[in-house]
């Protein structure tokens, strides 16, 4: 993220906020939120931003004002509020609703220009819509990281998934060390003076207290630190591996093939989409994938092909803009999140009669 174009982008908005303190949704949008969503790389004369998403709810449908999409999927959702307006628990339960009933959407963010609030899926397989990060817009201007997590290159390559997970495993540990400080504290207590005995000149009770303080205020600085740090080198292609031979291939992340307690092949990759494919290209080549998914295009879901014999999706309708070409002229598509790329990944194995481990950055 660049921090000129941030710095700018504050500049702007804060100009604007200024002059219109009292914009209504309509002008906030396009004021305000449109621009910020073209800061985070989104092209949003394309198709990549879909104003007014339709959003079917079990008692009809609804509209949510933005989705960020990669080919034709939705994988972002971003629900505008006036700027004259508050943030309140209503916004964040309503952005909830819309994301709950796409289950490719496992990013959303709530605004009215001036606070920002990022929601993101559990990655515990409950599906559950929580609050990830919240910051207002003056707090761009010294972390412009903080937009790193939203960026379409983040959730492209994957990177996005790390950044939550890191933050969401820095939280629970805060939240637990805030919760229980004075247990914490005590144990710690108890091990300083097995260790130096009770006659020292200290009060290593308030010492023990001080250290957790301390630790809380860390494991806080680390978490606002996360993100910050450079994107992975270039992403560099990996071999398909000779038939049931276990690989000694480097990268991010690992794909295991197994057969039982056997392992019989192995990929890696820095870039998630190339590692799915070198997977899905094994199976198609040594095990039979395709006769096992025929007639294509394979649709798991409800409307777009996961595997074809093109790069489009069924009945030509909407061309793949972000797959991987297999072998024999097979098409992936790869417009998933981290979760949804392994959860494939382990049903073309089960199809295979196989088993699937990850490592690594997984």
């Amino acid at each position: 993220m660049d921090e000129g174009e941030v710095r700018e982008f504050v500049d702007q908005a804060q100009a604007t906020l200024e002059a219109s303190p009292q914009m209504d949704e309509e002008a906030t949008k396009f004021r305000l939120v449109i621009p910020f969503i073209e800061l985070l790389g989104w092209d949003s004369r394309s198709t990549e931003v879909e104003p007014e998403h339709t959003v079917r709810m079990a008692t009809g449908k609804t509209k949510v004002d933005f989705a960020l999409q990669l080919g034709d999927t939705p994988v972002v959702f971003v629900e505008a509020k006036p700027a004259r307006s508050s943030l309140d628990e209503d916004s964040i339960a309503q952005l909830r609703s819309y994301m709950r009933q796409e289950l490719e959407v496992d990013w959303g963010v709530v605004t009215n220009g001036k606070s920002f609030e990022v929601l993101t899926k559990g990655d515990d397989g409950r599906q559950e819509e929580i609050s990830l990060i919240q910051f207002e817009l003056s707090d761009l201007k010294e972390r412009p990281d903080l937009l790193e997590i939203l960026s379409k290159e983040s959730i492209q390559s994957g990177k996005s998934d790390e950044i939550a997970t890191q933050i969401a495993q820095a939280g629970e540990a805060i939240l637990h060390l805030q919760q229980n400080k004075e247990q914490v504290a005590s144990d710690l207590n108890e091990v300083l003076l097995e260790e130096i005995g009770p006659s020292v000149p200290l009060d290593t009770q308030a010492q023990a207290t001080e250290f957790v303080d301390g630790l809380i205020s860390a494991l806080e600085e680390q978490r606002r630190a996360i993100g910050t740090t450079s994107s992975p080198d270039e992403e560099r292609e990996v071999s398909t591996p000779d038939v049931e031979d276990v690989q000694d291939t480097t990268g991010e992340y690992v794909i295991k093939i197994t057969n039982g307690d056997t392992a019989i092949a192995t990929f890696a990759d820095d870039n998630q989409s190339d590692a799915m494919a070198e997977a899905t290209n094994y199976f198609i080549e040594n095990h039979d994938l395709i006769s096992v998914l025929e007639p294509l295009p394979y649709v798991p879901g409800r409307k777009n092909a996961l595997i074809n014999d093109q790069p489009v999706h069924p009945d030509g309708k909407g061309e793949m803009r972000t797959h991987r070409e297999l072998t024999n002229g097979y098409y992936l598509f790869t417009s998933f999140n981290k979760r949804d790329k392994k959860r494939h990944v382990q049903r073309f194995a089960e199809k295979c009669g196989l088993e699937v481990e990850f490592e690594g950055g997984w």
